[in-house]
């Protein structure tokens, strides 16, 4: 099929993009990949009255580094955080998990806001950014706000954004020293069944803090286990904390039934795939401390 009829707009500025968004009232849609949009129009899914390009406007394809944040533009494709320095250096678990992310096409034109405004309940982005404890910025008419990615979302492909407001950027805090993700798909690079990211940091006696667990594919949105590292939190992360801890992981996820698998497999997969992603955060530490230079 093909998309309906539109009228297209090519903006020169964030704020003749809020502008055009403002004045089509909910009718109009933002161009920067097209990875999801064009589908969804071709399939005839959504029929806005207009299409607003972003691609011209300069700054959206930034990233900087901001003191302890790192801060990546909304344009900024997924090829770039794959082979950023300056994105590798701090933020490792993204770069890691934008391998798992469609293919290389894909990769070439996706950007990092337009699957946070996409909100797939499988995307790496989403979940990466949930882990990580990111806030997405956003700009209207009436001026800017910034959301936590723990309230971004209010349903399967459903953000708390208004009509009017565009995701300009995606602020990211200081990233954890040890992280870990897998995820499990059904053919290479396909959309994941299960993933799970984890992050977190270890004191000097072995008690881990600041322990995040997120899952995709469980829920209408990608979430945290949070009682799942309320427990891990101050432990030693022992085989029996990983294994209580992927029993309330699995006990918070309420996941669906679909073409991919069954809600009950895919809690098979969760309890098993939370044990793997902190069994490897655990032995990423243990390598870490075993290569410290003895002082």
């Amino acid at each position: 099929m093909k998309a309906p009829d539109f009228i297209y707009h090519r903006a020169s500025s964030v704020q003749e993009a809020v502008q055009l968004l403002d004045e089509y009232d909910g009718n109009a849609r933002i161009l920067a990949g097209g990875q999801s949009l064009i589908p969804m129009l071709n399939m005839r899914l959504w029929r806005p009255s207009a299409l607003i390009d972003i691609n011209r406007i300069e700054g959206l394809d930034a990233v900087s580094a901001q003191g302890h944040e790192t801060v990546l533009g909304a344009r900024v494709r997924y090829n770039v955080i794959e082979h950023s320095a300056l994105i590798a250096q701090r933020l490792p678990l993204l770069t890691n998990m934008i391998r798992y992310v469609g293919d290389r096409q894909v990769r070439h034109r996706g950007t990092v806001g337009g699957s946070l405004v996409q909100g797939d309940p499988t995307g790496e982005m989403p979940l990466a950014a949930l882990t990580l404890g990111a806030k997405v910025k956003v700009v209207s008419v009436k001026g800017e706000r910034e959301i936590p990615l723990t309230s971004f979302y209010e349903g399967s492909y459903a953000t708390v954004l208004e009509p009017n407001e565009m995701v300009v950027s995606v602020i990211y805090p200081k990233h954890p020293p040890f992280y870990a993700f897998c995820e499990m798909n059904r053919r290479h690079n396909d959309f994941a069944v299960v993933s799970v990211a984890v992050a977190g940091e270890i004191d000097e006696q072995g008690h881990w803090q600041d322990v995040r667990i997120g899952m995709g594919g469980v829920n209408e949105s990608p979430m945290l286990a949070t009682d799942a590292a309320s427990l891990l939190n101050g432990s030693r992360m022992t085989d029996e904390d990983i294994a209580q801890a992927a029993q309330l992981a699995c006990a918070q996820a309420d996941p669906p039934d679909d073409i991919r698998a069954s809600g009950e497999y895919r809690l098979h997969l969760l309890n098993a795939y939370v044990r793997k992603a902190l069994g490897n955060l655990r032995r990423e530490a243990s390598s870490a401390f075993s290569k410290s230079p003895v002082n």
